[in-house]
């Protein structure tokens, strides 16, 4: 009961936190289909082979989208190659969900990565650290990745003081605190109209699943509530989360792989779990990325870049839903063989206004 009652208590501070900041928001976000009479949905969609970059020279013909598994008619169909990309990077430090040996071998790696190719980066990347007092970003985007580098070494990058060892208690926390700073960076870069590419470099936050999960029927419509909430922010935003774990040969083999039990969309109260809001499985259900543990964040970083261009841009409008917050699952398929389309999994959709 202790257990329950404590993981109720932080998710109910954070939806409250999380509540606030939207209802104080007056942005109007380019894809809006949880306001009725708004269907409108724009997907950034990346092609690849078994193996290798994304694949450019497809056309609208060449792909088929599903929406619920019922063919949908696409309104607009734009190819977007990787010179042409209208796109920002994020890329977030982790210094909650970590260690500080981690963390400092984190600032290594991405500083190669900053300074690669002499420090031309593809697209423009803002640097973002996360401690236990919150998120920030250092300064402005920038192209310039020895400027960059620059700044993150002048910056006083605090180790949190909330660990692994703290038990579930810590584990509360740090999930809280997590869920939080993403929500205010998702919120902080909505009201700029390009593709957002998010590059979380972190084993993620607590699942809290598998631990007094016997979630009563108050607490399941907190989490799905949340869960609608961050699948529309993302998607609304135009972001594309990627997850990059830096712990390497240091992560259980069992963790790596056990965010998959929840990457399949909840659709309604029931069926929901703490770990439907994992950043593994927002960044998977966003179209992005879960990369396996490597000490190679900066290859894991480099990999990422690759992945996001050339893409497609699709729109459709969604078909009306009959009830609040109803789940729409996406699949889109491509007609030449050996290749494989991905975007968001799905999107919650809102009954049209009465009359």
């Amino acid at each position: 009961m202790f257990l329950q009652a404590r993981f109720h208590y932080f998710l109910f501070s954070f939806l409250l936190c999380t509540a606030t900041a939207s209802a104080q928001q007056n942005t109007s976000p380019r894809n809006s289909p949880t306001e009725p009479g708004n269907r409108k949905i724009t997907l950034d969609v990346v092609v690849t082979p078994k193996s290798g970059p994304p694949v450019t020279g497809l056309q609208q013909q060449d792909f088929t989208l599903l929406d619920n598994k019922s063919p949908q008619t696409i309104a607009s169909f734009q190819a977007i190659t990787g010179r042409d990309a209208r796109l920002e990077v994020i890329l977030v430090i982790d210094a909650v969900n970590i260690g500080a040996v981690q963390v400092a071998n984190q600032r290594i790696q991405i500083d190669k990565f900053l300074r690669a190719d002499a420090g031309r980066l593809a697209y423009p990347i803002a640097l973002a650290v996360f401690t236990d007092d919150g998120i920030r970003i250092l300064g402005n985007f920038s192209s310039d990745g020895n400027a960059l580098s620059a700044a993150l070494d002048r910056d006083d990058l605090s180790i949190r003081s909330i660990g692994r060892s703290a038990g579930y208690y810590g584990a509360g926390e740090r999930l809280e605190l997590s869920l939080k700073a993403l929500h205010q960076l998702v919120a902080s870069e909505a009201p700029r109209p390009l593709r957002k590419v998010m590059l979380w470099v972190s084993p993620g936050w607590p699942l809290l699943s598998g631990i007094a999960t016997n979630l009563d029927s108050k607490q399941e419509r907190q989490i799905f509530a949340s869960i609608v909430r961050f699948s529309t922010d993302l998607m609304q935003a135009r972001v594309t989360l990627y997850s990059i774990d830096p712990l390497g040969s240091a992560e259980g083999v069992d963790r790596v792989s056990y965010y998959k039990n929840f990457i399949k969309g909840a659709s309604k109260p029931s069926e929901v779990y703490p770990g439907d809001l994992g950043l593994q499985v927002l960044a998977v259900q966003s179209g992005g990325l879960a990369l396996s543990p490597t000490n190679d964040i900066a290859g894991l970083l480099q990999e990422c870049i690759t992945d996001t261009a050339p893409y497609y841009e699709i729109s459709f409008n969604s078909p009306p839903a009959k009830q609040p917050d109803e789940y729409h699952h996406l699949e889109i398929k491509i007609a030449k063989p050996g290749l494989t389309a991905r975007t968001r999994q799905g999107y919650y959709a809102q009954p049209l206004p009465p009359g």
